[in-house]
Parts: C-alpha cells; structure tokens; sequence
C-alpha cells in the first residue's frame, strides 16, 4: 500500500483528469439504461420457460397478452378502437391474434368489456409498442390497457420516479450528517460528488451491457441505493483519518498514511461486500444474477474511486478541504470515553441484555410470509394497475390457474394413431381424477368426445370423414402434443406448487414438461431454496478467512459472523413486524421472496464495514503495545462517531427508499436501513466491544502466529 499511495500523491491530478473523462464519456450512456431494463428480473430457465416457448412456436399461443379494457363503449366505438389498434400495428410482425369483444357474451359484463392483443414470443422490446397504443388511444377515459409487458413498462417508470425521490430525499439529509461530522462544506459536499460519480460510471456501463445482458428494472434502484451508501461510507472514513493526520504530517504524508490505512480498511469491507453479491450468483434466477453483476460493479468501482480519485482530489484540495466551515466540531471524545468505560465495567450485562432485544425481535419471523412479487408491486395509482384489479373484479381474470401440459413421442406421427390417442386420453383422466384439478382442455373435451372408441367412430364416419382432423391439429403437431389443466387452487398458493411439484415427477410413460403460473412459482421458489444455503455458506466461510487474515485472529471473524446472523435474524423479525402485521400506516402484506436472501447477502457484506472499521482501529492501538482494553476503549473512542455518521447515512441512503412507491424496492430500503441501524448501534458500539473486554488477549489468538508485538 505505501508504493501504491506514494503512485497517487505523486500523480494526483492525472488521476483527477483521467476520472473526469471517464465520468463525462459513461454519463451519455447512463441515460440510456432505464430504457434498457426489461422485467422484473424473476426468470428462470426451467421447464415454464421451455413450455411456454414451445407452445408459441409450435400451436401458435401467445407467448404474451395485452388486455384492452372498454367501459361503458358501444360496439361501434369498440369495433373503431380496435381497427385503429390494428393499422397502427400492422408493420408489427410479433402479434399473432387480435380478439375483439363485439358479439362474444363472455367478455362482456355490466358495461365492461376486453379485447385481447396476443403475441408471439419473438418480442424483445414491448415498451415502444405500449407507447404506440397508448398513444393511439389518446385520453380516451373509458379505454385503457393492461397485462404483463404494460405493468412491467410501468414499473420501470415507478421504479424512475422511485430513484428520483429517494434521492431528493436522502442526499440532503446525507449532507446535513456529513456537515455534522465534518463542519465544513467542501469535506462535506465531496463524498457525495465521489459518489454520485461511482453511481453515474456504473449505470454507464451497465447500460453499454444492457445490449448483451438482460437486466431487471429493480437494478435501476438497488444499484445506486448501494453505490451512494457504500462510497459515502468509504469517503467518510478516508476523509476523517486523512484530517487526523493533518494535524501532525504534511498533506502529502496525511494522504499516504489515509491509503495506507483507511484504504486497506475501505479495501477489506469491499472483499467482504462482493463476496455476499457475489453468492448470488449460485441462484440461477436472473434478478439474482443482475444484482450481483451490478452490485459488483459499483463495489468495485467505490473502491477504486475511494482509493484514488478520492485520495487525490484531496491532494489537490489540500487545506481548501476546511473552506465553507459552517460551524467548529467539538470534540466528543469524552462522552465515547464515557461510555466505551461503561460498557467496558459491564459486559457480561450488556452481552445478555442486547441478546434478549435481539431475539425478541426474531419473534415474529415465524409468521413470515414470502411470495413472488406481481401486480401488486405496483401502485394503486397507476392506470395499468386499476385496469388489472378491474377485469380480475369483473371477469374473475386472475381465477383460472391453468397448467399447461407439454408431451412429447419420440416419433413424429405416433400421436395421431390408437395408441397415441390411448395415452391422450389416459393422460387426460388422470389429471381429471386429481382432486385440485376442476377441468381439463384436450382434443378430447373440445370435441366433447368421451372415449377413445367415440372419435374413432365419429372420425371414420362415411358421411363426415376425417372430421375431427383440425380439432386434434390444435393440439397435436408432429411429435408434441398438449393439454390444459385449470386447477381450483391460486396460482400462488403452495398447493398449486405442491401439484406441479408432483406431476412433473409422475410417470406418464412419455416426456413432458408444465407450465403456467403455478410451475413458474415452483421453479423459482425450489430453486431459491435449493442454493440459498450455497449461498450463505460462501459468504460466511469466505468472510471468516478475510477476517482471520485480515486480523490473525480466530476468534473475532467467528463473533462477527454469529453477530451478523443476530442481526440479520432481529432484521427479518421487524420486517415482519412492519410489512406483514401492517403496522407503521402501512397496508398489511406479504414479505416478496427475494427479500430475505437479499438483505442477507447485502447486509452481511455492508455490516462488515463497520467491523472492519472498529477492529483496525483496535489491532492498530494493541499491536503498538496497548493491553487489550486499553486499545478496544482507544479503538471504540476513535471510530464511534466515524461508524455513528458512516450508519446515519448509510440509513438516510437506503431508507429514504421506505416513500417509494414500489413494494419490492420499499421493503428492501427498509431491511437494509434496520440491519444497518442494529449492527451500528446494538453489535458494534455494545456486542463488540463487550466481547473484546471478555476474551481479553484470547481476541488476538491464531495456532502457529508469531507473537508481533
């Protein structure tokens, strides 16, 4: 680190210059990335997908539907709406079908009717196509649109305006703890600048990736929610120890000794930062894969601007870091003196006692409720949204749990014999005689055929031959064939999920695979809890060996660990408390599913900071001689109000996300700012330091060490 701060020193406004070229080139194509983000990132490539592609390409059903909703419309104003829809998407090649409700009873009711857009499954980009309607459609008041690809665009207009907000809600407040912290406004307007420049080079190159990757709506969050945090959070402890040394060493030197500590400190809380997003990985579901790829980035990008472009903006800085002083700090070292002897006289107390806030506040984890995020991850308020609720009201449009069933010969033909006929048909009863399912569609019941012996007779009928070729033509192409199951359960329930579970393990004496909604929600779930404990145990494994190298120590990597999934636990517990039991004015809802490994694999990495933090600063005064009290009070003392200011803007940052509007994005800013708030407040300024006076000099023990000190 000494070479590597000497580089910077001596090249520093280089550097500076370098940054800015880079900043203003990837800003022109940070624009382009919210119109680059399709989805909400919860696609797996299993069977649903396969199915569903398959059934698209091969029976010609749509891949995706756009609902037209009419209200209170005549059958001219609606059969003239539809005509308009239709020139205006006739160079449109993806559409397959388009369905009007003029003279067909079932898509009317009580004043309301639908029409139906059906396409293929060859659309890459749905939002031009949903601006075009929308705009043909102008303000007309009694029509508007829904379905899947229109509720994802407004999401991604939710999750812009999300962005918009929280930011104009937590940067000032930001400003005002970094003014509080360092008094003066060029020290305090600095880390914003260094991180809003990580934020805007990230998106850049994710929008430059966005071409080759397909990448969820929610990055457009999560990505800056963690890169401001986090490279505010490296700039305050980089700034602060770069001033303590100013008052004895030289700007030049004061720069050196702040990379060759705080920027090993910066550098380790990183490590620990990427591998809990790079865990991730592991879950093969692509909002998984996203997160990591762009929580990397910004990372790694925060580190390498908190350890250079930083460093060497206050090279140029010099003492102008201190102009604009708008009030003297005072020195607060005598009441964490207090307190750090408080905690040091009781520990065993104090261990006992936040332990039992903890687990209290576990309680209600076991009433956690997680699904997959839908419809109602967008507000009320947005049109697409009324328009849903509207049909499912009228129409019973979300009632059907259909389950499509795909087969597959292994000779192309063999379908359309007796025997082929026979295992439609065996097929067919089964799922009839499972008690979940209330109705099957085959080639049989179109046909209102009810044995096999019947269609034989009624498709070799001299008067009629061949009769019921086009009904099986409808489900029978070369070798594939397929069936519907509705079932009687919710498509969300864990018995639909149960079902396809279960079926897809059945011995149909032919290849086949399910999909639909039911399927779609088993896969994600089973892959989810099949590799979360991967996960969790790349992240804690690779986070004690940081640790024990970082510290030679075997003992404090193993208390942050159990101190982290305290903390992670209480977290989970409030969430629960907050989101699930509706409290706070807020409607009572289910906990989204990714929720939980998300926070964990964040927060297990961003809480890591503080540790690194505090423990640096403690090796740092025993390895000079100090006992191992005297260096965790010295250590508690030096960084307390550091971590006090790093935790309040960490929070600001990450729960000014608690007034957006966006379900999955609110409960993740929220989860983020309590786990943050306990492992800053409960696990670093009172576990901590309570364990380090109880294991005394045991803290520093490693088999086989050299005695350094």
């Amino acid at each position: 680190m000494k070479q590597f701060a000497a580089f910077i020193t001596k090249f520093a406004k280089p550097i500076v210059l370098i940054w800015c070229a880079i900043l203003v080139i990837l800003a022109f194509f940070a624009l382009q990335l919210p119109s680059k983000l399709q989805g909400d990132g919860f696609f797996y490539d299993g069977d649903h997908s396969y199915v569903t592609n398959e059934l698209s390409d091969t029976f010609n059903l749509p891949a995706k539907t756009i609902f037209v909703l009419f209200e209170n419309k005549t059958d001219e104003e609606i059969s003239s709406a539809l005509e308009s829809l239709e020139t205006s998407l006739e160079t449109i090649e993806e559409i397959q079908t388009i369905t009007s409700p003029v003279g067909v009873e079932e898509l009317n009711k009580d004043g309301f009717a639908y029409g139906m857009l059906d396409f293929d499954n060859s659309v890459d980009d749905y939002f031009p196509i949903i601006d075009e309607l929308r705009e043909k459609l102008g303000e007309d008041n009694g029509i508007s649109i829904t379905g899947e690809p229109v509720i994802s665009k407004d999401i991604n207009v939710a999750s812009q305006n999300d962005l918009i907000k929280a930011e104009t809600i937590g940067l000032p407040i930001a400003l005002i703890v970094l003014l509080l912290a360092f008094g003066t406004i060029v020290a305090s307007l600095l880390p914003i600048l260094v991180g809003g420049a990580t934020v805007v080079i990230t998106l850049g190159l994710l929008a430059l990736l966005g071409d080759s990757v397909n990448l969820s709506i929610f990055v457009l969050n999560i990505v800056p929610m963690l890169g401001l945090a986090l490279s505010i959070d490296f700039a305050l402890l980089l700034i602060n120890r770069y001033r303590e040394e100013r008052n004895t060493q030289s700007i030049e030197q004061s720069v050196q000794t702040a990379i060759q500590t705080a920027g090993r400190s910066i550098i380790f809380s990183a490590l620990c930062v990427m591998i809990g997003l790079g865990a991730m990985i592991v879950i093969d579901v692509e909002i998984f894969m996203n997160i990591a790829l762009g929580g990397s980035i910004v990372v790694l990008l925060a580190v390498l601007t908190g350890t250079t472009l930083l460093p060497a903006t206050l090279m140029l800085l010099g003492d102008r870091l201190n102009k604009g002083r708008v009030f003297r700090i005072k020195p607060t070292a005598s009441r964490w003196q207090k307190f750090a002897a408080f905690v040091m006289k009781r520990p065993v107390t104090i261990i006992v006692v936040a332990i039992i806030l903890l687990c209290v506040a576990m309680v209600p984890i076991k009433d956690i409720e997680l699904t997959i995020p839908s419809t109602d991850s967008l507000p009320e308020s947005y049109e697409s949204r009324q328009t849903f609720d509207t049909l499912d009201e009228q129409f019973g449009l979300g009632d059907d749990t259909p389950v499509f069933l795909l087969a597959e010969n292994e000779v192309a033909g063999d379908w359309d014999t007796t025997e082929g006929r026979e295992k439609i048909f065996d097929i067919q009863q089964q799922l009839l005689d499972d008690p979940l399912v209330d109705r099957v569609t085959s080639m049989f019941t179109v046909a209102n055929i009810e044995s096999i012996e019947m269609w034989e007779m009624a498709n070799s009928n001299p008067q009629a031959p061949g009769a019921l070729d086009e009904v099986a033509e409808n489900f029978i192409q070369e070798d594939k064939m397929y069936m519907v199951a509705y079932l009687h359960a919710d498509g969300s329930s864990f018995e639909a999920q149960d079902f396809v579970r279960d079926w897809s393990e059945k011995d149909l004496g032919v290849d086949f695979a399910l999909s639909g909604q039911a399927k779609f929600n088993q896969e994600i779930f089973d892959e989810i809890a099949g590799k979360v404990l991967i996960a969790v145990a790349i992240i804690i494994v690779s986070t004690f060996f940081i640790l024990m190298i970082a510290f030679r120590s075997i003992l404090i990597p193993l208390k942050a660990i159990l101190m982290n999934i305290l903390g992670l636990g209480a977290t989970f517990g409030i969430l629960v408390y907050i989101f699930q039991y509706g409290h706070f004015g807020l409607e009572a809802t289910t906990i989204v599913l990714i929720i939980p490994v998300l926070t964990f694999c964040l927060v297990f990495g961003l809480s890591m900071d503080y540790e690194v933090f505090l423990i640096s600063r403690i090796q740092e005064e025993y390895l000079k001689g100090a006992t191992n009290t005297k260096a965790t009070v010295d250590g508690l003392v030096s960084t307390s109000k550091i971590i006090t200011s790093a935790a309040l803007i960490m929070i600001v940052i990450t729960g000014a996300f608690a007034f957006t509007d966006v379900m999955p994005v609110k409960q993740i800013g929220v989860g983020i700012a309590i786990a943050i708030a306990i492992d800053a407040t409960i696990i670093r300024l009172m576990l901590v330091p309570s364990f380090m006076k109880l294991f005394g000099d045991w803290n520093w023990w490693l088999p086989f060490k050299k005695n350094t000190r």
